[in-house]
């Protein structure tokens, strides 16, 4: 369900996290413990610095380069590779089309720029609601969360696509 920027900024940010409650347990009065939270904060702000980067696509701290918010998830999700091929659907209801049924490249964009502006746990939700068919239950269960919290991440996301077909 992740990708693999997805996946590594999840590491991260655990890894981060494990680096601040570590920093927090060390004694500000001894000298030598001193010395180890320069490293524990250093290691955190490369990491904090890393984190950025990948989720924006961007240099931190720079004004020019990628213009393009998530540039390495919006790669992946022009490959597709997340949406089940319906075509074997079509002949299983003697309803065969024709027509292969594909995207055009810039159907392709637009999808992506749509599934890059959804959060993590918006986009696992309508992916798993609309492209693999799963009830609003069965996603909650599977992702440890409320059946509240998928129904408003589908909403969410939901929004998003409107707002984007309005623009196009």
């Amino acid at each position: 369900m992740l990708n693999w920027a997805d996946r590594l900024i999840h590491e991260y940010i655990g890894g981060r996290q494990e680096l601040r409650r570590r920093a927090d347990q060390l004694d500000r009065d001894n000298p030598m413990e001193m010395n180890d939270l320069k490293q524990f904060n250093s290691m955190i702000d490369s990491m904090t610095y890393s984190l950025e980067w990948m989720t924006t696509g961007r240099q931190p701290g720079t004004f020019r380069g990628v213009d393009e918010k998530a540039v390495y998830q919006r790669r992946s999700y022009e490959n597709i590779d997340l949406i089940p091929d319906i075509e074997m659907q079509l002949r299983e209801g003697n309803d065969i089309n024709k027509k292969h049924l594909f995207m055009t490249r810039e159907e392709k964009v637009i999808m992506a720029d749509i599934l890059a502006s959804f959060s993590l746990r918006e986009r696992q939700c309508y992916i798993l609601h609309m492209a693999q068919g799963m009830s609003w239950s069965k996603i909650a269960e599977e992702l440890g969360v409320s059946k509240s919290m998928v129904q408003q991440s589908i909403r969410r996301a939901r929004k998003k696509i409107d707002e984007r077909i309005k623009v196009s």
